[in-house]
């Protein structure tokens, strides 16, 4: 693995380098670089299944990270590669050329957080949330209350119990009653 991360560490610059188990790396490229790594990656280093590809909203530093997860099934080793992009007009080249799987987590993402992946089949399809006329929800600046207050009618509220004097009251109704006198005693004392 080590000589994995020189090689990634020459050929893309990589940062942030996380060696978290001997069978995990996470590690971070520049936007423009992150093709190029995934592909290196798929075709040199022998991590040819994509397991997932997740995105992150760093409100505070106006930016969306995006992690590419990819399996070694020979060596049994995962690779994960972050890299940032803006969040005023997100958008980040697709990858589904090189996995087909890229579509689903490349649409979904679109969905939920509004990153674009232009050339990306059917990426401005519905995916879950058809009819969807908000914000991305998986935003942080998507009020979710507000949402549902808007959205949803009004019920009234769940009434709160106390589960031991719930349980005292109905499981153990003598015992319940003994404490109550003896506190009631206590009380006029």
């Amino acid at each position: 693995m080590k000589e994995m991360i020189d090689r990634i560490k020459q050929k893309f610059n990589a940062k942030d380098i996380n060696q978290q188990k001997a069978t995990l790396v996470f590690f971070t490229v520049e936007k423009k670089d992150l093709e190029g790594c995934v592909l290196y990656m798929k075709e040199f280093e022998g991590y040819g299944n994509l397991t997932m590809i997740t995105a992150i909203d760093w409100i505070e530093k106006n930016q969306f990270q995006l992690t590419y997860h990819l399996h070694n099934y020979t060596n049994r080793t995962d690779v994960s590669i972050r890299t940032y992009i803006e969040r005023e007009k997100p958008s980040m080249v697709s990858i589904h050329n090189l996995w087909a799987g890229a579509r689903v987590f490349q649409r979904e993402i679109k969905e939920l957080f509004g990153i674009d992946f232009p050339g990306c089949p059917r990426v401005n399809d519905n995916f879950v949330l058809e009819g969807w006329d908000n914000i991305p929800p998986m935003r942080r600046d998507f009020d979710t209350k507000k949402y549902s207050e808007e959205t949803y009618f009004p019920r009234p509220g769940r009434y709160k119990k106390d589960n031991v004097q719930f349980m005292e009251e109905n499981l153990y109704p003598v015992e319940a009653e003994v404490k109550k006198s003896i506190a009631d005693t206590v009380k006029k004392k």
